[in-house]
């Protein structure tokens, strides 16, 4: 019995992983047809739409006024997050964007020195270093197949964007975390994310299709049972335990990428993932560990 408790943890985060490796893919078709802003906007409203009754049959009430700014900004940054990160997956390989997204949690741990004040250790800069050379490794296969594309150099700088803003978004999250449950975290990061996307659908929105419309909806679902079953997993057992079970967003995003989009994974991406899981791995070692996969989004 203890051994089945144990195990489901582990079970319930790995399921959340390949539900949210799936959603990525269903968003990238759905980026190809209308945009990365289109696609997030819509995406936003509707994971709301989804949110709204879990919250109120859970009783949840207003948040107040500090709550409601870290919402408010953590929608911001999360918006930015998203339509930057699935910009650029729409413009390269599943495997090599995933891959690259798992470098945010090394960016945090420099955030976290400069906003709560936590040292950098020796084996935090080490791990740093693997990852940058990860990241290398991946930019250069990537460009070198694409002849030096500026639409290739372009995708990589804004994953890179991503990644940082995923970075922060971690920080703001473990101060999220002390003062919101994750269901009202979901709902009002949704909300603030559609709301501040809003903003610039007069010029920018483009109304999807029906295909592109089921691709959003059914998103917005994986993404909400997703969250829902990773805040579970990461309530009953030890982050730093789980950590190695978000590396197999990898292995989705290489399996969804060839399936849906007939994309091949090379063995300099191989390698660079290897070296970013290991600087990870070091990280997390280290006594601080950290969701490695922007399941943020």
């Amino acid at each position: 019995m203890h051994r089945r408790h144990t195990l489901l943890p582990f079970a319930a985060a790995a399921l959340g992983i390949a539900l949210f490796s799936a959603m990525d893919a269903f968003m990238k078709g759905a980026t190809l047809a209308v945009g990365a802003y289109s696609a997030m906007m819509v995406r936003s409203l509707m994971g709301a739409a989804i949110m709204y009754p879990l919250w109120r049959a859970r009783r949840g009430s207003p948040p107040d006024r500090e709550a409601l700014k870290l919402h408010a900004l953590r929608g911001a940054i999360s918006a930015a997050m998203a339509v930057t990160f699935f910009w650029a997956l729409a413009r390269m390989p599943m495997a090599e964007g995933i891959a690259i997204s798992f470098i945010a949690p090394l960016i945090a741990l420099y955030l976290a020195a400069v906003v709560l004040g936590e040292k950098v250790t020796r084996g935090a800069i080490i791990a740093s270093l693997l990852g940058l050379s990860g990241v290398v490794v991946i930019a250069a296969n990537q460009l070198g197949a694409r002849n030096m594309d500026g639409e290739a150099v372009l995708a990589i700088a804004a994953m890179l964007l991503s990644a940082v803003l995923y970075a922060i978004n971690l920080i703001l999250q473990r101060k999220q975390a002390q003062i919101a449950s994750p269901v009202e975290v979901a709902l009002f990061q949704m909300s603030f994310s559609g709301l501040f996307l809003a903003v610039l659908a007069p010029w920018l929105l483009v109304l999807p299709g029906a295909a592109a419309t089921g691709q959003i909806a059914l998103s917005a679902l994986l993404a909400a049972v997703s969250l829902m079953l990773l805040s579970w997993a990461y309530g009953q057992a030890e982050a730093q335990a789980l950590l190695t079970v978000e590396y197999t967003a990898f292995i989705w995003a290489a399996l969804l990428g060839w399936l849906m989009f007939d994309e091949q994974v090379t063995g300099a991406t191989l390698a660079g993932v290897a070296l970013i899981v290991l600087g990870c791995w070091i990280a997390a070692r280290q006594g601080r560990p950290v969701h490695s996969e922007q399941t943020a989004l």
